[in-house]
């Protein structure tokens, strides 16, 4: 996405020069720079953790009742998965029989 630098409208792509529907200025496209941009495309992707080898990792714990195996420990982990303007996830995993399970704020 690209701005107007003369009245601050979004352009559009027309025949490969950015156009302002608002005042009509032009720009030629610069293809390196729009490769570079960062696209809502790529803001998608969830990572995915493999918690398998956490004390490997080196994830912390917490004292915390696995609700499968009554343990009192558990690694833990915070993710966003929500909005950003929302708060964090925190995922734990027993240390004993490796239940996963969340906790939301409320």
């Amino acid at each position: 996405m690209k701005f107007c630098d003369e009245c601050g409208s979004m352009m559009h792509t027309e025949d490969g020069v950015w156009v302002c529907r608002s005042c009509g200025h032009e720009e030629a496209r610069d293809l390196e720079a729009e490769a570079s941009m960062t696209t809502t495309q790529g803001q998608e992707k969830s990572e995915i953790i493999d918690v398998s080898d956490a004390e490997d990792r080196g994830l912390p714990t917490t004292t915390v009742v696995c609700p499968e195996c009554g343990n009192d420990t558990a690694y833990w982990y915070m993710q966003q998965i929500r909005s950003a303007d929302e708060s964090e996830t925190r995922f734990l995993v027993c240390t004993e029989c490796e239940h996963k399970w969340r906790e939301d704020d409320h």
